[in-house]
């Protein structure tokens, strides 16, 4: 009896040792990693205006790499000349184009409005539940492309019997719609790039559609539901996956690198962001409290940051700088290159949505209803609005479009 009670106190001081060197094995991989200014960094800056004057806004993030900054002379503080009342939740920013805006609600309401004065156009109630935004295009005259959730119930789960999505193009004037295609169910912002516009959805698929027709190009599988839009570079797709992957494909479709969120102690990682890809780099948030930046060339991790809680927001990129937010409760801008904080400021609440930069003012909102508009170089808080809950600012021409939790409101520079 003495010699095994000796022999189970090995066998657990063993075990007990190899536990022990689990645990800081994992929490060493863990830990926050330093970027480097050189490594697969490019100081080029991105984009900061779409290509057409006809569609100012065209698309969820603004250009196809999602960088979400506009080099635009408008600065805070800002009055409201209009007001349109969706009626439900705006989950997702509108798109700008042909003198409209465009947007989605919770309801499953398809709606354009005027940028003049905010009256509608047309709407068209597709009877789904919808949280992406849609894309614009110049193809037959203009055309509004958006991506389609399951029917109500809005939370029920893909696979079910019935449970499917759906990509619909409508014509900008009218709201006619030109095609459709089912797809599983999706809550990805359309990504247009030429003729090509693609979109994932909740069975893991990434699909490549024909603007013009929606004939399905390509699609490829990931190993979880694909969430979050994809972004477009240099001739390369980036697209995070539930499976708590990041994929690089090709533009027809082959996977070139597929790169993976760091290990956890306990529980796993998701990505529901949209990437963002400037200076040779992707960057993008993810659930279990990370934000990461990836080489865009190779996949490898450069640097990442933990804030403590989930980064459902997609990051906006400008002048070197990465700004999102965390359920942390706080905003964060970091150093492009190396993850460093350049700053960081204290919301009244949980940031679930995106930020937007305009004119070097960046703006981000909380869950507790409130916008605010900080300077982007120093984090110090120019204006705050009271309404506002997930990605809260567009701009075109003189006006910034502010997207409250049911209202979307006109504004102009207050003199």
């Amino acid at each position: 009896m003495r010699r095994l009670i000796v022999l189970l106190a090995v066998i657990a001081l063993v075990l007990g040792g190899v536990l022990a060197a689990f645990v800081i094995h994992r929490v060493h991989e863990g830990r926050n990693i330093r970027g480097s200014s050189t490594a697969e960094f490019v100081p080029t800056e991105p984009p900061a205006r779409p290509a057409s004057a006809k569609v100012p806004w065209p698309q969820y993030g603004l250009t196809p790499e999602r960088t979400r900054a506009i080099e635009l002379a408008l600065r805070p503080p800002f009055r409201p000349v209009w007001r349109y009342q969706a009626g439900s939740l705006v989950e997702f920013p509108p798109s700008i184009g042909y003198g409209r805006l465009f947007f989605s609600t919770n309801a499953g309401n398809v709606t354009a409005v005027a940028e003049s004065d905010g009256s509608r156009a047309w709407i068209y109630r597709s009877h789904r539940c919808v949280a992406a935004s849609p894309a614009i295009g110049p193809h037959g005259g203009g055309t509004v492309y958006e991506a389609f959730l399951n029917r109500p119930p809005c939370n029920a789960q893909s696979g079910g019997h019935g449970v499917d999505g759906a990509v619909i193009a409508f014509a900008a004037g009218r709201g006619t719609i030109r095609w459709q295609r089912t797809i599983g169910p999706s809550e990805t912002s359309p990504l247009l790039v030429g003729n090509r516009l693609y979109v994932g959805d909740w069975n893991g698929w990434v699909w490549a559609l024909d603007a013009n027709n929606g004939r399905v190009v390509w699609r490829y599988r990931t190993g979880g539901a694909v969430k979050g839009g994809l972004a477009f570079s240099g001739g390369r797709l980036y697209v995070g996956s539930y499976d708590g992957h990041v994929y690089c494909l090709s533009s027809d479709g082959r996977l070139v690198w597929r790169a993976s969120a760091q290990p956890r102690l306990y529980g796993g990682a998701t990505f529901y962001a949209t990437p963002a890809v400037a200076y040779g780099r992707v960057y993008l948030g993810s659930t279990d409290g990370r934000v990461y930046s990836f080489g865009a060339t190779t996949g490898k991790l450069r640097w990442s940051y933990n804030t403590g809680s989930y980064v459902y927001a997609s990051p906006a990129v400008w002048h070197r700088l990465v700004f999102v937010g965390s359920y942390d409760q706080r905003f964060y801008a970091f150093d492009a290159a190396t993850g460093a904080v350049r700053w960081s400021f204290p919301a009244n609440g949980q940031v679930s949505g995106s930020a937007t930069v305009i004119d070097g003012v960046v703006y981000f909102a909380t869950l507790q209803k409130r916008t605010y508009a900080l300077d982007a170089t120093t984090g110090r808080l120019l204006w705050s609005y009271s309404d506002g809950k997930y990605t809260p600012a567009v701009a075109a021409g003189g006006r910034l479009f502010l997207i409250g939790y049911q209202i979307v409101y006109g504004m102009v520079p207050r003199r």
